[in-house]
């Protein structure tokens, strides 16, 4: 009996699931507006018809035109007497039948020893000059293989007591074929193209590398540290970077005299490597036969931060040297001036990245070096001294935090209520770090690890979840319309997939050579070296490869918000209705795609 029943309910469930099913797609029919009777109609059909016809007939040859116009006389009204001349029947000639009629009437026309199978317009030529540019009429004619074509015509209201004129124009084409001026754009953007999504790829690939591993999960779980030094170490941070941003374009700004002279140029840029590798040997010496003395570590901090600021003060003529060359020899390379352009702008980004790099390298150094303190102070400090410096440092670390916070959301809404944006998120920030430290033992460790793991997995889901054609539109408004544009966005969306992809298979790696390494008391960086990135190389080479096919993808939607690029062009054509001219970049966008999809499926067979 409760077989029967179970059967009885688990019919009765699979009927409401069915019913249910349908509900939902029956919703989703009248959401998205199904309509097939709007396909079968006429107008729909014969509109779908000519598109794909003309989509079938791309712009991409064209001949040299030679022009020829044929008029043949009749009367509107008949005259009593018709005398009109006979035709010259040698070349292109028209027979008009009746040669007369009134307004409104149809008459009925043949061409003889036209061209085959071409088309062209079909004309009422008021007036007795059969030269008179003025033509009524929208007619056109069409011939067969044989240069024969027959059609009718009716006649305007167009009164003359003297000869008027039906006229056909026709064009034939002389000479070889030659590629059209949109075939050229074409290639142009093509070219324009693929190596957008190439610089796109390679920017987002370089800074998706090193995201990869803090978005690891098996990485960053063990990674736990005191209350003490994360306080620290999040005190160090901004600290950090305004110290470094501040020294750094100091230095830049020491070397920009010294730039403009090319022989100092040379020699800063020949000496700062071996002046910066020197420094840092006696500064970090490989073996100590005794401990160092104090004023010997101190002399060594010393250098070291002198070698770094030598390390900059070298991009920074790097850059200028760079500068000096491109304008120095910008006009004599002629048709290969884009290399002078392109030092140039790599100077130019040397320029603009060396200070943040300075800003993060003292920012990561002061944040590392800070927890370091903060991990010995709780490791051989009494707890309950612990306890009381978890206090404050905590206490400062949250106010700190929430207070750039808040001066973020002032920058972004312009509130203009200080009282909101920095003391309410200053004081709520000490609070919560007060908590903290309240609620956590004094030597406790904190999964700091699993916490810069989520903010970073969370920032890129983020941006992962914005298009890359939104991102286009802000990089738009940001350095204006251009395919620079265009590979920026690229680039962003390169980064945030990239880093999730990389992550996952740095998150699938085998356990077992992580475990050696870190077993042999090799610190992080070591660990990522030896056990991580061996395992990882391969599959990164392969996703790196298909990204690049995406991006050469993606890039022709990107044109549409002004991106450039081929969609650019594509866009423009289609709003055009030149749809000829489309259909080339269409066949472009085809062959580049599935050239790029055969080339990096034998790169990955052959390196990955």
């Amino acid at each position: 009996m409760k077989n029967k029943k179970s059967s009885a309910w688990k019919s009765i469930q699979i009927g409401l699931a069915v019913l249910f099913g349908l509900f939902v797609y029956a919703y989703g029919f009248d959401v998205t507006q199904v309509n097939l009777e709007e396909l079968r109609s006429e107008r729909r059909q014969e509109s779908l018809t000519r598109v794909t016809r003309t989509l079938a007939k791309p712009d991409l040859v064209t001949y040299d035109k030679q022009e020829a116009i044929v008029n043949a006389p009749l009367y509107v009204p008949c005259p009593q007497l018709v005398n009109l001349p006979a035709a010259d029947t040698s070349t292109h000639y028209l027979v008009i039948e009746p040669s007369c009629g009134n307004p409104g009437d149809t008459v009925q026309v043949e061409g003889f020893n036209f061209p085959p199978n071409i088309e062209g317009p079909i004309r009422f030529v008021p007036g007795s000059d059969p030269l008179n540019v003025v033509a009524l009429g929208r007619e056109s004619i069409k011939t067969d293989s044989d240069g024969h074509f027959t059609t009718s015509f009716v006649l305007p209201d167009r009164l003359s007591d003297e000869p008027q004129f039906l006229r056909v124009t026709i064009s034939e084409n002389v000479g070889a074929p030659r590629f059209t001026q949109n075939a050229k754009d074409t290639w142009d953007k093509i070219i324009e193209t693929v190596f957008m999504a190439l610089l796109a790829t390679t920017a987002g690939t370089i800074l998706a590398f090193p995201l990869s591993f803090i978005a690891a999960r098996n990485l960053m779980k063990s990674v736990r540290s005191p209350l003490t030094s994360v306080s620290l170490s999040v005190l160090g941070w901004p600290i950090g970077l305004g110290i470094g941003y501040f020294i750094v374009n100091q230095v830049g700004a020491f070397s920009i005299p010294l730039s403009e002279n090319i022989f100092i140029n040379l020699v800063s840029v020949a000496a700062t490597p071996l002046v910066f590798w020197y420094c840092v040997r006696w500064a970090l010496p490989q073996e100590e036969t005794k401990i160092p003395s104090t004023l010997l570590r101190v002399s060594r901090m010393l250098v070291l931060f002198v070698a770094i600021l030598i390390a900059f003060f070298g991009f920074f003529q790097l850059a200028g040297l760079a500068t000096n060359i491109s304008l120095g020899i910008e006009k004599s390379l002629g048709a290969l001036g884009f290399l002078a352009t392109f030092l140039f702008q790599v100077s130019d980004i040397l320029r603009i990245i060396t200070p943040a790099l300075g800003a993060l390298a003292a920012g990561g150094a002061l944040s590392s070096f800070l927890g370091r303190i903060g991990q010995r102070t709780a490791e051989k400090s009494p707890a309950d001294k612990v306890k009381l410096i978890n206090l404050i440092l905590a206490s400062v670390a949250g106010a700190t935090l929430f207070g750039l916070s808040g001066w973020l959301v002032e920058w972004l809404y312009q509130v203009g209520q200080i009282e909101y944006t920095f003391w309410v998120p200053v004081l709520s920030g000490a609070v919560l770090g007060l908590l903290l430290a309240v609620l956590t033992k004094p030597k406790s460790t904190l999964p700091t690890g699993m916490v810069v793991y989520s903010i970073t997995r969370t920032i890129l889901n983020a941006l992962r979840s914005v298009e890359a054609l939104v991102m286009a539109i802000v990089f738009v408004i940001a350095v204006g319309i251009g395919p620079f544009a265009g590979m920026m966005a690229l680039g962003l969306h390169t980064i945030v997939s990239l880093a999730k992809l990389y992550s996952e298979q740095v998150e699938s790696i085998m356990p077992g050579p992580l475990e050696a390494i870190t077993a042999t008391g090799a610190n992080r960086l070591q660990t990522i070296i030896y056990a991580v990135i061996p395992q990882v190389i391969p599959p990164y080479i392969s996703y790196t490869m298909y990204r690049w096919d995406i991006n050469v993808r993606m890039s022709t939607i990107i044109g549409f918000v002004g991106g450039g690029g081929i969609g650019f062009l594509l866009q423009q054509n289609i709003n055009l209705l030149n749809y000829r001219a489309a259909s080339t970049q269409m066949i472009a966008i085809a062959i580049v795609v599935a050239s790029m999809d055969y080339i990096s499926s034998v790169l990955r067979e052959k390196y990955v």
